[in-house]
């Protein structure tokens, strides 16, 4: 289940999250974005709390998207102890983005 939170900034979320974090950086008029929206509520039903997924709206936050060199939609980053560890541009099915997640869980 999604859980909407408040930050001070996304830099300390990631930083100070004691699980990997998958971050999707989306915006609402992108067609395949909310495929993977779909998947990733998929994904995170399977993985069952053992990754936080966090959802950015590139169009509300052009700067974070800016800093993290985001070209496409969707991109899903997976940061790791602050760090970004993976990046996948496009949408996965919710199979593989599982296998290509696991290695960093």
């Amino acid at each position: 289940m999604a859980v909407k939170q408040q930050f001070t900034s996304f830099e300390d979320a990631i930083a100070n999250s004691d699980l990997p974090i998958l971050v999707d950086f989306y915006a609402t008029w992108c067609g395949p974005c909310q495929m993977m929206s779909k998947i990733l509520e998929q994904v995170n039903i399977e993985l069952n709390g053992q990754v936080r997924i966090m959802k950015i709206d590139t169009d509300r936050y052009p700067q974070i998207a800016s800093s993290h060199q985001i070209q496409a939609l969707p991109t899903l980053v997976m940061f790791k102890g602050g760090q970004s560890v993976d990046r996948i541009e496009g949408v996965l099915t919710a199979e593989q983005l599982i296998d290509r997640i696991g290695q960093f869980l």
